[in-house]
């Protein structure tokens, strides 16, 4: 929302707006462009009938303050994929959806257009190097190209958030049951996607994994044969000495980069896949993207020294987590690796979801798994016990689990980092566990 604050006052509009809480960096980005809030919390007495637009968060409740006294006073309320449809109505759209690497495959779409220097809007969700913030509304190019969110709008809005964006050009990268409070049943979570073909403008194209048999089975059930479909797969790729990998795609050109991991080479297949759907030379791509080195949290490297590396990552879906943790192990298979996931979303902290993570870990020689009774309390969800975790984690690996954030930094701060791979895991941050000085004192030093 902030990112959506400042691309909106960029392009010349007055802005204002409220939050209970508003975290770094968001609050001195805000501060930066004279858009921070003089205090915190909500004030319906700011709400005014002269405002032309109110934009509703997801994580604001339909109870809220400030959005009773908008409908009181019949004010245009819109969710955040809503307006972006808006106002960019007139703009060629292209939405980027799937369970897993939209953000990865969005930031390397967006990398590519920027070393062929074409300009559009967009929105994404992580920062990405050579981008000022994750949304862009001002632009002069014919493109709007957008991550395509399966969750829902708003609390006022319960439709996923893709389903507003009609798009000419969509890729879906593959689908992998999640966010199970607001879709109970895997079928259910997968008809959101049979939705959001439905809303692909006529004629329009779809760039789909065809190495996801759910994916494929949605396809093979759609009913639109006005669509141009296209699949595509994880290309040919080698480990060459110094640690690059050679990719070959499909037409035989080449391309080296450090990115590890076989489903960001399958991403990088599908990013290139849209540039041609675009109509741009693959050269274009092929050029730009050995520069790219991941969007923030996305498999990012952390700290490095000679024998160590440390990365984090968003994973928090179980194909998420288990397909980072192979990546990473098959990347150094000489080295030891240490895995640490926070359980943070509402489905993975619940019950019936948590089995689903069976063998998600097999591929770390030393698994961690941490969750904060204060989350579930936040959450309004029951108590976990560690046993259970324990065993909903399966496998032969021995996963050990913590609920205190000292815990890992002690844990951490006692690793011999030579030789060793450490992959960190959450879509929070381990409850502001000091996770520099944890590693500075496991090294003596930070390299």
């Amino acid at each position: 929302m902030h990112n959506l604050a400042l691309a909106l006052h960029d392009a010349g509009h007055q802005v204002t707006g409220s939050d209970d809480q508003i975290n770094e960096p968001s609050r001195s980005r805000l501060a930066l462009a004279g858009l921070l809030p003089v205090s915190d919390g909500w004030h319906p007495e700011r709400i005014k009938p002269e405002l032309d637009c109110v934009i509703l968060g997801m994580h604001a409740k339909a109870e809220n303050p400030e959005l009773v006294r908008a409908q009181e006073l019949g004010l245009r309320i819109q969710s955040y994929p809503e307006f972006l449809y808006e106002i960019n109505s007139e703009k060629r759209r292209l939405v980027i959806g799937g369970s897993h690497g939209k953000t990865t495959i969005t930031s390397m779409l967006m990398h590519a257009l920027r070393g062929s220097r074409e300009n559009f809007n967009y929105m994404v969700g992580a920062q990405l190097d050579g981008f000022d913030r994750m949304v862009e509304l001002n632009s002069p190019g014919d493109w709007a190209i957008f991550e395509g969110d399966e969750y829902l709008s708003s609390p006022i809005d319960r439709r996923p958030k893709f389903l507003w964006y009609n798009p000419e050009l969509a890729l879906l990268s593959g689908i992998a049951w999640d966010h199970i409070n607001v879709f109970p049943t895997e079928a259910h979570y997968f008809h959101q996607f049979e939705l959001f073909l439905q809303t692909i403008q006529p004629g329009g194209t779809v760039i789909w994994c065809e190495e996801d048999s759910h994916l494929a089975e949605v396809v093979k059930q759609c009913d639109r044969s006005d669509l141009h479909w296209i699949p595509y797969s994880t290309p040919r790729h080698e480990l060459m000495h110094g640690g690059t990998t050679r990719i070959t795609f499909q037409d035989g050109c080449t391309i080296e980069t450090n990115l590890v991991g076989q489903h960001n080479y399958q991403n990088m297949a599908g990013a290139r896949a849209l540039c041609l759907a675009m109509g741009l030379d693959a050269a274009y791509f092929d050029r730009s993207i050995p520069t790219f080195h991941g969007a923030a949290r996305r498999l990012e490297t952390f700290l490095e020294g000679n024998n160590f590396t440390i990365y984090r990552d968003f994973a928090h879906a179980p194909s998420k987590v288990a397909a980072t943790t192979e990546a990473v192990k098959g990347a150094f298979p000489g080295r030891q690796l240490t895995a640490v996931f926070e359980l943070h979303t509402f489905s993975s902290l619940n019950r019936d979801f948590l089995p689903t993570y069976a063998n998600t870990l097999q591929a770390a020689d030393e698994a961690v798994v941490f969750f904060s009774p204060e989350v579930l309390s936040h959450k309004n969800l029951p108590a976990l016990e560690t046993d259970f975790v324990k065993r909903c984690f399966g496998g032969e690996e021995e996963v050990e689990i913590m609920t205190d954030p000292t815990q890992i930094e002690t844990f951490l701060s006692r690793l011999d980092l030579e030789n060793r791979t450490v992959l960190l895991m959450s879509s929070g941050w381990f409850q502001g566990a000091d996770l520099l000085s944890s590693f500075a004192s496991a090294q003596g030093h930070v390299q």
